[in-house]
């Protein structure tokens, strides 16, 4: 690839990362696997307690990419049609037309995704695989980039609905902020006493250099030793004793996808196994169910996947 084309997007990657990080402070880690999973066109879920930020650095990478985003609010009572739209009678030519719901937008935020009803999840399943929405028979493509971020509080049940397999395995990533350490959270403090940081952050990259950069990333070299290495981790799910559920093929894919974007994020042209490392937590866990026996799903994948990650052979 042209030597100034790449000068550019990385420039372009660096910025976006450094509007995040003004905004989300002290949780670097986090938003380089956000920008991973933007850079390989995957969608995010983030889950944590309320009030870390979750929404927060959803809205500021909305408007770090300028993009057209728009916000639902998911609550028990939402149909499918307040987020895909409707045919609506025009009286005027005894027509019907339809009229395009939120989904119909660069980046959706589902606020409490996991407040909805089953059907109403649903919905998003079709978008967030094909980036496109069929109603009442007609399929409507989606803009492009198109994404979903979405937000779910793990501790409260009451008025919640569990996010089936099918729905989370369209989730790139899961990821969870958790609470800041004390220097960070007193410098946010700070930082918030007058004014909200989002609300003054600048567009760093527009979505044509964005689509551009989501193709580089498709042409990211991987060798077939880190691909065997990757896929040793996908087939270590499935015999493991304690996971039920095993990662799928998509996952597979999903990992190779965002260990592509995690090398060119870092300037290189060449996937390395500590690229699959870094992301496989993130990306694999929660697709993977463990039995019952094993206590707390999100913790009992976790250090199912990291066990395995200890026991594959690195490839040099």
């Amino acid at each position: 690839m042209n030597k100034d084309i790449v000068q550019d997007h990385q420039e372009a990657i660096q910025g976006l990362i450094k509007n995040l990080n003004g905004v989300i402070v002290g949780k670097e880690g986090v938003v380089r696997q956000v920008v991973a999973a933007l850079l390989s066109s995957g969608n995010i879920l983030l889950e944590d307690v309320p009030g870390v930020g979750k929404t927060t650095l959803a809205k500021a990478l909305a408007r770090s990419l300028g993009t057209n985003c728009k916000r639902v609010q998911f609550t028990p009572d939402l149909l499918p049609s307040d987020i895909l739209g409707a045919s609506i009678y025009n009286p005027a030519d005894s027509s019907f037309e339809f009229r395009e719901g939120p989904i119909f937008t660069n980046v959706l935020l589902a606020d409490e995704i996991n407040r909805a009803s089953p059907r109403t999840q649903s919905a998003l399943l079709e978008a967030m695989t094909e980036r496109q929405s069929t109603v009442e028979g007609i399929a409507h493509k989606l803009p492009q980039p198109f994404m979903v971020i979405a937000t779910q509080n793990p501790i409260e049940n009451q008025g919640t609905y569990p996010l089936p397999e099918a729905q989370l395995d369209r989730f790139m990533v899961q990821i969870h902020l958790g609470y800041p350490d004390y220097d960070f959270e007193f410098q946010m403090l700070r930082q918030q006493q007058n004014a909200n940081p989002v609300d003054e952050l600048q567009e760093v990259m527009q979505l044509d250099k964005l689509i551009s950069i989501q193709e580089s990333v498709k042409n990211v070299f991987i060798d077939d030793k880190v691909l065997g290495y990757l896929l040793q981790i996908i087939r270590g799910t499935r015999e493991d004793q304690r996971i039920e559920l095993a990662a799928s093929p998509r996952a597979g894919l999903m990992l190779m996808r965002i260990a592509q974007a995690t090398a060119y994020m870092n300037g290189r042209s060449h996937v390395i196994p500590d690229d699959v490392r870094d992301i496989a937590v993130a990306t694999l866990g929660h697709r993977i169910l463990c039995h019952a026996s094993a206590g707390s799903q999100s913790e009992a994948a976790q250090e199912a996947i990291l066990d395995i990650l200890s026991s594959t052979p690195i490839p040099k």
